[in-house]
This record gives structure tokens, C-alpha cells and sequence, in this order.
């Protein structure tokens, strides 16, 4: 039987490959990392000792190192488990819950003619191609090259030419054989029962191909060269092969860009624009931000982003960012963004906007600028919570009750409407944050929103300095909340690390070995500093890549050095020796650095936890206050005072950390008694 494309696909992209082959191997504990989708073990196709056998979820591909096989879920069952292909398809299928398709003779026929129409989709694309390159295209190329782009460019992009003819694609493919009724089910000519000679489509433009999933070519997109032209881009009309909303432009090329991009910035210190997926507004866009070594953009096709393309942006990856223009039109499009997005959030898939400085496009930015502004822009890019709050601020004036009443409801009203219970919930504890730091009056004559993160008079609720936060009337709540911040329990990501942050990383870094006794738990250490979140990721990077029973303290420090931190190792090492907490240091015996480690994990676990009641106990007042309730404004008084004092005590307690007996290094040499 034979089986669809889409068929195949869809009950691929239901089941994660880990599950198909987890039945058959155990993963290896220390180099696999599940969070990010990310397999080894032994090879179960040839004997091995260390795991070199390798699968990614995102990708849906296996492949060993070791012996060099390769394949999908469909490969694997064939070629380990001896199914055929049916066999295989049916066990996927059985797995993603999906009935197997009756055999269709209709069915069978429609997928030849598809194959069929994509051999003449093909041929048409070498036409434009050659028009391109002929004289009829020279207009064309000084226009390619008046935007900059380079001959390699265009050739990867496989851009054409469409000459200003009614006839001239028409002929040439009639002239190789195809037929009339190919020719128009692949949208090339204009044709119907009122036009009395079928024509071509594109004329005078220059053409763009779109590219299936499989890279194949599915349609079209011409940018007319005569400036009266009726409309400046044409895409070809919906086909069997092409539908516009579900398709984004230069979609496997950023897939595979951003796959790779994502493991490179994960092991480094630097975060820049490579490890996601931009969606930006036209072909041009992906094409200028490509040739400036930005790969990982793509386009809707010429109309809003639809569902089923924010679905695809999803399919690669969990936090995509929406670039927009600066202008008006711009913004409106961003907004028409932030409501396609809103009822389709899921835990930890969300959306991030990127917006361009007024009157720019990618385009302009990268070839006239270069990729740092863009760069730039992309680390900038505004979570999706925060393009909420400020159209709303910004809809218009809040000076009355009557109209902070309606922004409230309004602001209510749009994150009702995300379906998944968990995430509306934070939705609404974040509004109601917001709302609460910015009504209530010791926040307004500190001029910021949000306990000092927004300003209430900038521009788009821009982030403020905080040093702002000293300002303004005293309450016990905001009292206690410095003393807090004051011991260490609240902290944003400060040039250095909080020391007990820095101990932590750098008893690892110094004593490796205590990888191969804790790996899991030190893999998911979660730390505030985002300096600290780079050197872990690249520490435990080298970790996957080197058996944790070779990998010594100067191989782990020689390769973190190599990927850029070194200078934060020797801030750490300062900081660390400046407050004499010797277990951390690389002099501490074995001993001494485990149960260091052990005391100041326990710490670090407890502290977030106290911070954490901290922030919800800060809400529930502000609500009781909002309320009016005296009595239960007391209670949760007493409660955070509670968390203050035993925040204290935390604090107290880091003084065991400073050595362990005459096995630390700072009494080294002493002997036990």
C-alpha cells in the first residue's frame, strides 16, 4: 500500500522518535539531556561500551557515530526489528493513536499526479532561472544587484526571472510535453471559462520559489519590475500543492539553520539572534538577514501570519520572535500577532516581538548597517505578556477611575480567552501584578511600574533603572522586600554572581567528579545569574562530550575557557577566595567540596522557595488591600515577616559552608586529630 506524504509526516510529527527507539536501548544518564530532546546510548545495531548512538526529538532523526546508520521512526522498525514498511507505518500510527488510511485507488492516483506536478513545478523554476541569467533578464539583475544581494545568494535562493510575455513559460513547458491541464493545476497560467486563451500568470517579475518541507517547489512569489504594476508582489493562487496559510517561506532552510545555530549558542557565552526562528514580512527580509549570516528567518507569504503558520514556527521551536517594521503598519500587524497568539499559548511555548526602528525594514537595517543593529533589535525583542500591557496602557488615558476600571477589564477580558487553564493563570497573576504596582500610590511617585521595572511615563512602559527603587513612601511590605533584596534573596542578573550562586558553579567546575555521583541533579540546578545559565550549559555540554570519568578539572576549565569564559572563572575563583569559602576552590579535598556542594545546594533550593512565597504573599496583599480586608492584611503581614526571619536564618547558615575540618584546603597541610 502505498501511504501519503502527508500522512507520513503527520504521524511522525505525533510521536517523538525517543519513545519509538527507548523501547529497545536505556538512554545514558550523564550525556543525555531530556529537556532539550536530546538522546544517547549504545548502539543497538552494533556492540559498543560508551554510548555513541544519537537521537533529537525536534529533529526525528537517529544516527550513530560508531557505526554511521541513520533514519526515522520508520528506518529503525525496519531495520532493527525486521517489520517491512507497512508493518512499521501501522506500529507509528498504533502510537499516535491515528487510523491507518483505507487503500485508495482515487487517493493513489491524486498523489502520482502531485509527483507529476512538482516535476513541472521544477521545470518552471529552471526556466526563471535561465531568464534570469539571459539577456531579456538584465533589468532584473541590475535591480538584484542594485539591493544588494550577491550571484551566490541568488543562486541559493534559486531567484528568476518571468519575462513580459502572455506566452512565454506557457510554450516553453508545452514544448517539453506538459500538458494544458498540468499546466494550470500548478497555477502557472491564468485560465477560465470566460478567458478565451489561458496566459501566463507572472510577467515582468522577478520570481521567488516556495518550497515545501521536502524542499520541493510548490508555488511562487513575483516581485513586479514595472512600478504601475497593479499589485508589487503576486504569489501564485491556491493549488493542489500549494496552500498559502500553511506555508512559510524559506521554512526547512531556518529549521536546519536554527537547529544548529541553537547548539552552538548553547555552549557558548553569547546569545544573539541564531538560536530561534524570526519570522519577518517579505522575501526580501530573509533574504538580505541570510546573506548578512542571519539563516534562521522566515515569512508568511505577502498576508497576516494564521494559526497554522504560528503552529510551524512552533514546530521549530518553543519561543519564536515576530519582527515587525517600526511604522504603523508595522504595529498593527505586531498586535494582530499578540491576538493570534494569546488563546493558542502553551507551558513554554510563547512568542516574542522585535520591533524595528520606524521606517526600517531587515532589509534596509542589514544592507545598510550591517547585522549589528539587527542584532540588537533581536535582544531587545519584548515578551508577549509585556506587548500586552502596553497597547492596552497606551489605548489611552488612565487619569480617571472610570478608565482604569475599563483598562482592568479589558486587560482581563483579552487573557480570558487563552485556553490552557495553567498558563491563563499566570496570565492573570501577572495583570494583576501589574495592575496593582501601578494603581497603588507609593509606586507612582517612584515613577515605575512593577516594583521599579516599567517606568510609568515612558515610552512603551520602557524598562527603568533601578535605582528608582529607593524613591517613594515606606510600607512593611516594601520594607521587608529591601531586606530581602539586601540578604541575597532577591537578585537580577548582576555583573556578579550571587555568592551562593558562585559557590555552587564553581565547586563543580573545580571538582568534576562530582558528575558522576550527581549528575541529575546538578544538570537541573536552576540558576538567576544569566551568566552562570551560559557556563552551566557549556559545562554540561563538555560533559556529554567526555565520558565523566575522564573528564578532569583542566580539560573542563581548557575547554570552558576556549568557548569564552574565562574571565568570569576568575571573577567566580575572586569571589569566592574574598570570602574565604574554601570548599569551592580547587585546594578543597574531595570530601570537603561534596559536602560543601550538598550544604550550599540546600541552601540555594530553600532560598528560592522562600522567595517564591515571598512574591505570592506580596500578591495576596495587594489584593486584601485592594479589598479593604484589615484582618486578613494582618495574617499575611505576619507571614511574610516570618519569611524575612527565616531568610535570616538562611543567611546565618552560610557560615558552615566556610570549610569542614582539617581536610579543606584553607587549614591544608594541618593534620586530623
Amino acid at each position: 500500500m502505498r501511504f501519503s506524504n502527508s500522512f507520513l509526516d503527520d504521524i511522525r510529527d505525533r510521536v517523538l522518535i525517543s519513545d519509538v527507539i527507548g523501547r529497545r536501548v536505556s538512554w545514558d544518564r550523564r550525556k543525555t539531556n531530556v529537556s532539550r530532546g536530546d538522546y544517547w546510548a549504545c548502539c543497538p545495531f552494533h556492540g559498543e561500551k560508551s554510548p555513541s548512538f544519537h537521537c533529537e526529538d525536534r529533529k526525528g532523526r537517529y544516527h550513530c557515530f560508531g557505526c554511521g546508520v541513520t533514519g526515522d521512526h520508520f528506518r529503525f522498525l525496519t531495520d532493527l526489528e525486521g517489520l517491512n514498511f507497512p508493518e512499521a507505518v501501522q506500529q507509528i500510527a498504533d502510537m499516535a493513536g491515528v487510523p491507518m488510511p483505507q487503500a485508495d485507488p482515487v487517493a493513489e492516483q491524486r498523489d502520482k499526479e502531485r509527483t507529476s506536478l512538482l516535476d513541472v513545478m521544477e521545470m518552471a523554476t529552471q526556466f526563471f532561472q535561465d531568464q534570469l541569467q539571459a539577456a531579456v533578464g538584465a533589468k532584473a539583475r541590475a535591480y538584484l544587484r542594485d539591493r544588494g544581494l550577491t550571484g551566490k545568494t541568488i543562486e541559493t535562493f534559486r531567484l528568476g526571472y518571468a519575462a513580459d510575455s502572455r506566452n512565454a513559460l506557457k510554450e516553453f513547458l508545452a514544448g517539453k510535453g506538459v500538458s494544458k491541464e498540468q499546466i494550470e493545476a500548478c497555477g502557472l497560467v491564468v485560465h477560465g471559462p470566460d478567458i478565451p486563451v489561458a496566459y501566463d500568470r507572472f510577467r515582468d517579475r522577478i520570481m521567488f520559489p516556495i518550497l515545501s518541507s521536502r524542499d520541493k517547489v510548490i508555488a511562487f512569489g513575483g516581485r513586479a519590475m514595472a512600478p504601475d504594476a497593479p499589485a508589487k508582489y503576486l504569489n501564485s493562487n491556491e493549488t493542489e500543492l500549494f496552500h498559502k496559510g500553511n506555508v512559510l517561506y524559506n521554512f526547512n532552510r531556518a529549521r536546519r539553520a536554527s537547529q544548529v545555530a541553537g547548539r552552538a549558542s548553547s555552549a557558548g557565552p553569547d546569545e544573539g539572534a541564531t538560536g530561534t526562528i524570526i519570522a519577518v514580512e517579505g522575501y526580501m527580509d530573509v533574504i538580505a538577514l541570510h546573506q548578512a549570516g542571519i539563516e534562521n528567518a522566515v515569512a508568511p507569504l505577502g498576508t497576516a501570519l494564521t494559526e497554522n503558520q504560528l503552529e510551524l514556527l512552533w514546530r521549530m521551536t518553543p519561543q519564536p520572535v515576530l519582527c515587525f517594521d517600526g511604522d504603523g503598519a508595522g504595529i498593527r500587524a505586531a498586535n494582530r500577532g499578540v491576538d493570534l497568539a494569546l488563546p493558542r499559548l502553551k507551558p513554554g511555548y510563547t512568542v516574542r516581538f522585535a520591533m524595528l526602528p520606524d521606517g526600517k525594514d531587515p532589509d534596509d537595517l542589514v544592507r545598510h548597517d550591517g547585522r549589528g543593529p539587527f542584532d540588537k533589535v533581536m535582544a531587545q525583542a519584548r515578551p508577549l505578556a509585556e506587548m500586552v500591557w502596553n497597547r492596552e496602557l497606551n489605548a489611552g488615558k488612565v487619569d480617571t477611575p472610570e478608565a482604569r476600571a475599563e483598562l482592568e477589564a479589558r486587560l482581563k477580558q483579552l487573557v480570558a480567552v487563552i485556553a490552557d487553564e495553567n498558563v491563563r493563570r499566570h496570565y492573570q497573576q501577572d495583570i494583576r501584578t501589574r495592575l496593582n504596582a501601578f494603581f497603588q500610590p507609593q509606586y507612582q511617585n517612584r515613577g515605575n511600574q512593577q516594583g521599579g521595572n516599567y517606568k510609568r511615563n515612558g515610552p512603551e512602559g520602557q524598562r527603568g533603572g533601578g535605582s528608582q527603587r529607593a524613591a517613594g513612601p515606606r510600607t512593611p511590605t516594601n520594607a521587608i522586600s529591601d531586606r530581602l533584596t539586601g540578604s541575597g534573596m532577591v537578585r537580577g542578573h548582576d555583573t556578579v554572581p550571587a555568592l551562593r550562586e558562585s559557590v555552587l558553579a564553581l565547586t563543580i567546575v573545580n571538582h568534576p567528579q562530582l558528575l558522576q555521583d550527581e549528575y541529575d541533579e546538578i544538570a537541573a540546578i536552576d540558576y538567576e545569574s544569566r551568566d552562570l545559565q551560559k557556563l552551566w550549559s557549556a559545562m554540561l555540554g563538555t560533559a556529554a562530550t567526555v565520558a565523566a570519568i575522564h573528564l578532569t578539572r583542566e580539560l573542563l576549565i581548557e575547554r570552558l575557557e576556549e568557548l569564552g569564559f574565562g574571565a568570569l572563572l576568575k571573577v567566580l575563583d575572586q569571589q569566592v577566595r574574598n570570602a574565604r569559602l574554601w570548599t569551592a576552590t580547587e585546594e578543597a579535598a574531595m570530601e570537603d567540596a561534596r559536602e560543601g556542594y550538598r550544604q550550599t545546594l540546600a541552601l540555594h533550593q530553600r532560598s528560592k522557595a522562600l522567595r517564591w512565597q515571598r512574591v505570592e504573599l506580596e500578591r495576596e496583599i495587594a489584593e486584601a488591600t485592594e479589598a479593604g480586608n484589615g484582618e486578613q492584611i494582618d495574617q499575611l503581614m505576619r507571614a511574610l515577616e516570618e519569611i524575612h526571619l527565616e531568610g535570616l536564618r538562611l543567611e546565618n547558615q552560610e557560615a558552615i559552608i566556610d570549610g569542614f575540618g582539617v581536610l579543606s584546603g584553607r587549614v591544608k597541610g594541618v593534620a586530623a586529630h
